[in-house]
């Protein structure tokens, strides 16, 4: 498949890009969106299998994977509408304004809802994929799950978030035991997932300022961040995805469900966070289908 890398200036720093297959197809570009905040693009390069339909938009996020890093930028610099600025300048590079779609994937679906609350004119579809309308929601459910670890799991990582040793490796083999319950259940974790992790570990800046040591200890910058008084004004088709192991729980998407008027909803039953790597053949089938149902 023809693929292109870039960079496009963005206020004091560069993001960096993938491009797969011909922006000006037939059919309208998808961008995707990562999660983290803190990871990069990798994990997410299997959408590339809808990219014999349509072109496929994969970059890095500020701060994150080959785009420009700012380590010493503190929590009034790292917002989610430095990251909703950032994409809008990314669509304008690339020629996207006319027509795109949008696939949002946790942190990147919280990004994905802020974009379209914007309006933008070429947005045609929304995927909102392993996310939630509101973070103290999607920790209350992370923790949830976090009750049903053996003791000695939960006992580990209250003793190190009570002393404040998060970063001790004891801390970080405790949060795998929820990682491969409620993140991916391939086993092994597949290459590219394990090098979307490997950016946060070499930069931990942006997932420390804004999320915090781990997925159910949140004390970051977008902690209290939600959009469910603001749904009603997502005025595009949207499909939310998710896992029914997935950390992001059933209830959350319910919410997204009720809130955003026409909205579908897709259950992948084998699946945890990354449906798109636990099942992949069907979720390319389902997302690719929604995308042609909503070309112009």
């Amino acid at each position: 498949m023809n693929a292109r890398e870039g960079t496009v200036r963005f206020e004091d720093g560069e993001t960096w890009y993938r491009v797969v297959g011909e922006l000006d197809g037939a059919r309208a570009p998808l961008v995707v969106l990562h999660g983290g905040p803190g990871a990069s693009h990798d994990y997410l390069l299997t959408l590339a299998d809808l990219a014999d339909e349509r072109a496929v938009v994969f970059y890095d996020q500020l701060g994150n994977g080959r785009s420009s890093h700012f380590p010493d930028r503190g929590d009034e610099f790292w917002t989610v509408d430095l990251f909703v600025r950032e994409l809008h300048n990314l669509v304008d590079a690339l020629g996207l304004r006319a027509r795109h779609h949008v696939l949002g994937q946790s942190w990147g679906g919280f990004l994905a809802q802020e974009y379209a609350l914007t309006q933008p004119p070429g947005l045609q579809s929304l995927v909102l994929a392993d996310t939630a309308a509101s973070f103290p929601d999607f920790v209350a459910a992370c923790n949830e799950l976090r009750a049903a670890l053996p003791p000695d799991v939960e006992a580990t990582l209250r003793r190190h978030e009570e002393t404040g040793s998060t970063d001790d490796p004891e801390y970080q083999a405790a949060c795998e035991v929820f990682y491969r319950r409620h993140v991916c259940r391939l086993d092994p974790w597949p290459d590219e997932l394990v090098e979307a992790f490997a950016w946060i570990e070499r930069d931990p800046t942006v997932y420390h300022t804004m999320n915090g040591p781990s997925e159910f200890h949140v004390i970051g910058s977008i902690r209290d961040w939600q959009s469910k008084d603001r749904l009603g004004e997502i005025r595009v088709p949207t499909l939310i995805v998710s896992g029914r192991h997935d950390e992001a729980a059933p209830q959350l998407q319910e919410a997204l469900r009720a809130g955003i008027a026409g909205s579908e909803w897709v259950v992948f039953e084998d699946s945890s966070h990354t449906p798109h790597l636990e099942e992949r053949e069907r979720y390319m089938q389902v997302v690719g289908e929604w995308l042609v149902r909503h070309d112009a």
